[in-house]
């Protein structure tokens, strides 16, 4: 399965446009961490982009994403970026992170809905114009963005940390890091500005 095929089975899959940007803001994310990482940006991609495809049809931890891996099995999905997915919900698949592309999928999953919810809330709605320090004031505040769960993300960015970067990874690089992913395909997440028109 390439790009194109991905993009078209999130588009028959998914028809919330925040899921949808969620999707491609981890894309992104994983692009960013595979050229850092030494891993496929291709394959990174295509693991973020699926992660979430199935979750309007199984929308529950039981079920998802495991009940959408044969929906990617039968599409041509590689069988190695399926198990990538299968990780991202250890508790409701059974498979255990195990590399580095399993810990950037769960760091890079939670947090671009933090620091999409803090473009959002710019008078531009411009994710360019989102300073880290900007996410990290909002992270404070748990009524913002209050599906996020902090204690997750800090939990996983620290997994990620220690199995990836030497433990080297503390969570407000890795929020500037998925920052920088996410101002680079601005447009694609319509996070340029369109929306403040």
């Amino acid at each position: 399965m390439d790009r194109e095929a991905a993009w078209k089975t999130v588009q028959e899959f998914v028809a919330a446009p925040g899921l949808r940007g969620h999707m491609l803001a981890v894309e992104g994310a994983m692009r960013w961490y595979a050229q850092r990482l030494g891993g496929d940006p291709e394959a990174w991609g295509l693991a973020g982009l699926l992660h979430d495809f199935d979750w309007e049809i199984h929308p529950t931890l039981e079920q998802h994403p495991a009940d959408g891996a044969a929906i990617l099995r039968e599409r041509g999905l590689d069988e190695d970026i399926i198990r990538t997915i299968l990780s991202h919900n250890t508790e409701g698949t059974g498979v255990e992170r195990e590399t580095s592309r399993d810990y950037a999928l769960l760091a890079c999953d939670e947090i671009t809905g933090l620091i999409s919810a803090a473009a959002l809330i710019r008078p531009s709605k411009d994710v360019r114009d989102v300073p880290l320090k900007s996410v990290r004031k909002r992270w404070k505040q748990r009524a913002f963005a209050a599906g996020v769960d902090r204690a997750h993300v800090e939990e996983v960015t620290a997994d990620f940390s220690r199995e990836c970067f030497d433990g080297e990874l503390e969570l407000w690089q890795h929020a500037g890091n998925v920052l920088a992913a996410m101002q680079g395909i601005a447009a694609e997440l319509e996070l340029d500005g369109r929306l403040a028109k």
